[in-house]
């Protein structure tokens, strides 16, 4: 990995550490940009915070239900029927919208 230029910065008298310019535009980190710091063997490495928490599809497997129909496993072959239904009626009402 190619080693990036270094700089040197000082943590205030409220813990703060401002990041030089350069690595925020390149990481492309705003103000109020969510990091985690992750204590290392080396140093303090900052990554970007995610967005959402892990999850395990465990967790959210059954959550979605139909509208008031029981669920039911449904092959590869009706979704794509049901997703070409849904694209055909969008296209033609998209005519009736014209008039």
């Amino acid at each position: 990995m190619a080693k990036t230029a270094s700089a040197r910065t000082r943590v205030s008298t409220k813990g703060q550490v401002i990041l030089p310019k350069a690595i925020r535009d390149k990481r492309k980190w705003a103000a109020g940009t969510e990091l985690t710091v992750e204590e290392t063997a080396e140093g303090v490495l900052l990554r970007t915070a995610p967005c959402f928490a892990p999850t395990k599809v465990e967790d959210v497997a059954g959550m979605l239900r139909g509208r008031g129909r029981i669920n039911r496993v449904v092959s590869i072959e009706e979704m794509d029927e049901a997703v070409l239904a849904e694209a055909r009626r969008r296209y033609l009402s998209s005519f009736d919208d014209r008039d």
